[in-house]
């Protein structure tokens, strides 16, 4: 029977950062279900007929999070956590594969665009990964957040508890990041 409730997740994930395979054989469905909301949760803002399916980005983040034998998880918000960064760099990585429609042409975003409503997904995203770059440079938090709830999915609840922050600060902290993600975007 799998985990239910986060503190299950968290000794479980505990056990087998240790080295236990029964634990992971236990995690499995639990990690499985979870990596499906965050990239189901991220893939409904893709654009029509992307080629890259849900199912695929989970069975690539799942694969490489068990790779990872040696990682120390502190809890199920770390653990998660560390799929939405890597889910980030799975689908920046599928993006710079792709090519560009109208490379040469130059067009403003706006952060909502950027986020969610763009028929240009591909071009977005890597616009949007280099903003988020940028902004780690000199406020990693908010960038950390970003991440968190758009490439993540998570709520803002989860992203607190990841973050060990509360939510009133995650929000204000997206707020922020949102506003100097728009300046970024429609600067050029």
């Amino acid at each position: 029977m799998p985990a239910e409730t986060p503190q299950e997740v968290t000794e479980l994930l505990q056990k087998w950062s240790g080295g236990d395979a029964a634990a992971l054989e236990e995690l499995t469905p639990v990690i499985y279900a979870e990596l499906h909301r965050i990239a189901k949760s991220y893939m409904r803002r893709e654009r029509d007929g992307h080629t890259l399916q849900t199912s695929a980005l989970v069975n690539e983040a799942y694969v490489r999070l068990i790779d990872w034998k040696s990682a120390k998880w502190e809890n199920r918000a770390h653990f998660f956590g560390v799929s939405a960064n890597l889910m980030r760099r799975i689908l920046v990585d599928f993006a710079r594969k792709r090519p560009r429609a109208n490379d040469d042409a130059a067009r403003q975003v706006s952060i909502e665009e950027a986020l969610f409503v763009s028929n240009e997904k591909d071009a977005d995203i890597v616009a949007l990964d280099e903003a988020l770059t940028e902004l780690a440079r000199f406020d990693e938090r908010k960038a950390k957040i970003v991440e968190l709830k758009f490439f993540g999915g998570l709520s803002v609840e989860e992203t607190a508890e990841v973050l060990k922050i509360s939510g009133v600060t995650v929000m204000r902290e997206w707020n922020k990041a949102k506003a100097w993600l728009y300046r970024e975007l429609n600067a050029s």
